[in-house]
């Protein structure tokens, strides 16, 4: 028998699951990971406890499928991309709280640095913001007593936490990330498919510190025996937006993926041709299989999922996430009332990370329900940038596959077709970040010949077709985009304030 263990490591939550080759379940275990916001825009992790939480969530997945280490086949890795580690190559320890994606720490050095943007976005693809990686290792050199002299004399490593997990995983015998999430760094050359002297020498990174790179589906070692109980291959590694892609099976140039998490993160397959965005998207890797990459441009929402969450934990409106179907379900509209979720900053199109999040329109009449139900629009609404930016760009996708925690909400998943103007689908499995490490796995391991086998594995659960005119969408969106313009306008003068 064939069980594929596949490692999510998401922003919130940890989990494992195992599934057989036809991409059927047969076991899970899941917890929720708590974050820290130490200062204001600041989001950190605790990189032990995400490693601890992996081996929990391992045995708990052997566990429910009644299954033996011995007895499976193949690990696959996914991962929250940009996340940034660093620890001692000796101990083994972190030297310091794992730096989130979320994290507008370094704001500053981006804006003093605007003017050489284009010049990262020729090598890398992405635009010089504190999303990513590169900027997060220059911080964490820079402010924790004795790191750039430990970095300098190779004594530390950096890891996405891919690369964090696999060398634990292995007990320190492997130090190596894939292609992926590489991309993610801003100090990969996604041409040349090398780690770029020239952008090392920008953030002031040394070369010591970094994993080697590897294909998506590839021989990344073996678990430690004492860990599970026996040796494990690990065969496949991608970050969580581009094993969604593979889990979705979108291997043809123009199919798009949408995943709803945390963040929101459309991504588009451009094949070979490497998309340069005029629209502030991303081009990226989409995996790189046998040698030959894919690349698709990106999209990337910083809170979607964490809208509901802050109502949830935050402000405490609701209890929990499964009410918001139901009260946005008992309005007909939302009465101009929007929800900007700008919380840690806007991504795509807008790329602001001093913008901060507004609720705009608010009347007497404004009760739960309306808040709620703006959050839920503010996903549909910013899913509608993407694509309108994806579409001028390079071309519009004829449908687009969805997965994520929030597409299980038939109402969430009906107004993204009716705002988008589009075909939104449904898979059967909806848990494709998880299923598309494990197919990648599967590849490394031998158990699929080719893409084509996992794109006859995909199945469709259900279709949603926009059941609202195009011209309502367009005036719904169109207030939305006046409530973003309030926040960016507000936005200018606070960060002028902050700065002072």
């Amino acid at each position: 028998m064939t069980a594929l263990l596949a490692i999510d490591q998401g922003t919130t939550s940890t989990r494992a699951l195992i599934f057989d080759r036809d991409g059927n379940k047969l076991g899970s275990h899941q917890v929720e990971l708590p974050q820290s916001f130490p200062h204001s825009g600041w989001v950190e992790h605790d990189a032990l406890h995400i490693w601890s939480d992996v081996q929990a969530c391992v045995k708990g997945a052997l566990h429910a499928a009644a299954l033996a280490a011995s007895q499976i086949t193949a690990i696959g890795i996914t991962n929250q991309r940009e996340t940034t580690v660093l620890w001692d190559r000796a101990s083994g320890q972190p030297i310091a709280p794992a730096i989130v994606w979320q994290d507008r720490r370094t704001a500053d050095f981006c804006a003093a640095h605007a003017g050489r943007s284009a010049w990262l976005a020729s090598k890398t693809g992405l635009l010089l913001d504190p999303y990513f990686s590169a900027t997060k290792i220059a911080w964490l050199l820079d402010h924790t007593p004795g790191a750039r002299e430990k970095a300098e004399a190779g004594a530390l490593a950096f890891g996405t936490i891919d690369a964090w997990l696999l060398w634990n995983l292995t007990g320190g015998s492997v130090h190596a990330t894939d292609a992926t999430n590489a991309s993610r760094t801003a100090l990969f050359n996604i041409h040349t498919q090398q780690w770029d002297d020239e952008l090392l020498a920008f953030f002031k990174v040394p070369r010591s510190l970094l994993p080697k790179v590897r294909d998506c589906a590839a021989d990344f070692g073996s678990s430690d025996a004492a860990l599970f109980g026996h040796a494990i291959p690990i065969r496949g590694i991608a970050g969580d937006q581009q094993a969604a892609l593979v889990g979705q099976a979108c291997f043809t140039p123009g199919m798009a993926k949408s995943t709803y998490g945390t963040g929101c993160f459309v991504v588009l397959n451009t094949g070979s041709t490497c998309v340069a965005s005029a629209n502030r998207l991303l081009s990226t890797v989409a995996y790189r299989l046998g040698g030959k990459t894919t690349y698709a441009l990106e999209g990337s929402i910083f809170v979607a999922g964490a809208a509901v969450q802050w109502l949830r934990d935050a402000v405490h409106l609701i209890k929990s996430a499964g009410e918001t179907e139901a009260l946005a379900r008992s309005l007909e509209d939302s009465q101009g009332v929007y929800l900007v979720p700008a919380f840690t900053g806007l991504g795509a199109p807008y790329w602001d990370p001093q913008a901060r999040g507004a609720i705009l329109g608010l009347t007497r009449d404004t009760g739960l329900a309306h808040i709620v139900r703006a959050a839920l629009e503010s996903v549909a609404y910013q899913s509608r940038d993407l694509l309108e930016a994806m579409t001028a760009d390079s071309l519009a996708p004829t449908e687009l596959r969805v997965d994520g925690g929030m597409v299980i909400n038939d109402w969430l998943t009906q107004f993204l077709a009716d705002t988008l103007q589009t075909a939104v689908v449904r898979p059967r499995v909806t848990e494709t970040t998880a299923l598309g490490a494990a197919f990648l796995a599967g590849l490394g391991a031998g158990v699929y010949a080719s893409l084509d086998e996992l794109s006859a594995l995909w199945a469709e659960e259900r279709r949603f077709l926009p059941g609202m005119s195009a011209s309502q969408a367009r005036h719904a969106h169109e207030g939305w985009r006046a409530a973003v313009e309030s926040v960016l306008h507000y936005a200018q003068p606070a960060a002028r304030v902050r700065q002072a």
